[in-house]
């Protein structure tokens, strides 16, 4: 099984800005999610993460070594990088969410974040179908591996959330990948 996993809580996305490219580590409260995350899903063939701080903070919890991927990164946001979601120009968004291959300024595009995603689940494929894979990334490589097991287009991540911490998980069938869950939530107690 493809397992998907979303990095804990980092002050950025506390505060509701878009995360990106920057780098904060996860808070108190993150890693305490990340720990929980690891605790849900279990003991696990092979780990990899995302190159930035707060999903390898993450992966570590689940006491394997990591492997980086670099097309597990998030978005690049460009110029919208820790903006406010209510501060993003509206025209902006409602483009964005109809044209996928449209980029914020200095940014990358959901076609491109799609074709890498989707590259990366399809090198995953042969180990997912009989081993349990940990991938810990971030909220829209998540969304695209989603929309690549349920074969939709890169518009399909605007019709999803996403917590922090999330897991979702991806079963390798013989006709195909088969979404199992999706953002199933971890308890922090």
């Amino acid at each position: 099984m493809l397992i998907l996993v979303r990095h804990g809580q980092t002050a950025t996305n506390a505060e509701g800005r878009l995360l990106g490219r920057a780098d904060p580590p996860l808070t108190a409260l993150g890693e305490q999610q990340a720990a929980a995350a690891a605790v849900k899903v279990g003991s696990v063939a092979r780990v990899i993460s995302s190159p930035l701080q707060r999903a390898q903070a993450t992966a570590a919890c689940f006491g394997r070594p990591v492997e980086i991927d670099e097309r597990w990164i998030e978005l690049d946001y460009g110029a919208l990088e820790n903006s406010k979601l209510g501060d993003v120009n509206a025209d902006f968004w409602t483009n964005w969410r109809e044209d996928p291959s449209l980029s914020p300024p200095g940014g990358e595009s959901l076609t491109a974040l799609g074709a890498r995603v989707r590259a990366a689940c399809e090198d995953l494929v042969a180990q997912a179908t009989t081993e349990d894979v940990v991938v810990v990334s971030h909220v829209s490589p998540i969304k695209a591996a989603v929309s690549w097991a349920l074969g939709g287009d890169d518009t399909m991540q605007w019709r999803m959330f996403l917590d922090v911490a999330a897991v979702s998980r991806v079963a390798i069938r013989d006709h195909g990948p088969v979404l199992v869950s999706f953002g199933e939530r971890v308890v922090v107690t």
